[in-house]
């Protein structure tokens, strides 16, 4: 069977001066064509050939040898080359675009961005784009808890957290609890395992562990300090809605990060705010 979508390896049954066209097995019912440009040199009757088919832009199936960026089933980063009324078009890399339907975004999308997208069959019978990749990402990642991952953002869900595709092609997600600052979609990012699941999806964060991002988060808080004139209008006793508004941090490390700056004498508790003292140490006074 011919399958639109997918690299097939077929035979050579018949020539024509405008191409060859090719089927599963000579006397095969259901052929394609192959134009002329694409035939390698020395093809002839029985020739096996391995080739991308699509619909061209008259609707016809038609096969080519040039490599596409994308197959079916799969999820790449393409870079949208028009935006028109009916929907946006992505280059995967041969003659024709593929179309992105305005209902397929998981945004409005302009010319000349790179987004993630899979790539479907619609009900058209034609290839079709969707920014709606979470069907088609795969749980079978090679990577443990603490590796590096490089992600893009596909979805955010305010209770759930932020999904990310890890490699553009596996599960990733960053927990509610692990979102300290704003996402955007699309947004390329360098984030932490933090948990490989039995399902195995991956749990993210953006941040260090604790230990090692309590200096990162004190340094931070000094610096938003310093721009209140270097009393800060609250205490650790603010509301966590306040302080994620204010430094992007949970309760907690803030928490951490403010005991760490007590001991090292750079600031004061009272009773209504945070005062610097004098320089962290380490820090240059001038």
């Amino acid at each position: 069977m011919i399958r639109i979508g997918e690299k097939q390896e077929l035979t050579v049954v018949r020539q024509k001066d405008f191409g060859v066209f090719l089927a599963e097995s000579e006397g095969a019912e259901e052929s394609v064509l192959l134009p002329i440009k694409q035939v390698p040199e020395g093809t002839g009757i029985g020739s096996r050939i391995l080739v991308f088919l699509y619909k061209d832009s008259k609707d016809r199936l038609i096969a080519t040898t040039n490599e596409p960026k994308i197959l079916l089933g799969e999820t790449k980063t393409l870079q949208v080359t028009d935006v028109t009324k009916i929907g946006a078009f992505v280059d995967m890399g041969l003659e024709k675009e593929v179309l992105l339907p305005f209902h397929e975004q998981n945004h409005p999308v302009r010319k000349g961005e790179e987004v993630l997208v899979a790539l479907y069959v619609d009900k058209s019978g034609r290839l079709a784009a969707t920014m709606k990749v979470y069907p088609y990402l795969s749980a079978e990642s090679p990577y443990k808890k603490e590796d590096r991952v490089e992600c893009t953002v596909y979805e955010i869900n305010d209770r759930i957290g932020v999904f990310a595709a890890v490699d553009d092609k596996y599960f990733g997600m960053i927990p509610k609890s692990e979102v300290y600052r704003e996402f955007r979609l699309g947004e390329r990012i360098v984030a932490r395992v933090m948990r490989v699941r039995e399902d195995g999806k991956l749990d993210l964060s953006t941040r260090e562990k604790a230990y090692l991002q309590m200096n990162q988060d004190a340094d931070m808080v000094l610096k938003v300090i310093d721009e209140f004139a270097g009393v800060l209008p609250f205490n650790d006793k603010a509301r966590p809605e306040t302080i994620q508004r204010t430094f992007g941090l949970s309760k907690n490390a803030f928490k951490r990060a403010v005991g760490l700056l007590l001991k090292e004498g750079a600031i004061e508790i009272t009773e209504n705010s945070i005062r610097r003292t004098f320089e962290k140490k380490g820090e240059s006074k001038a």
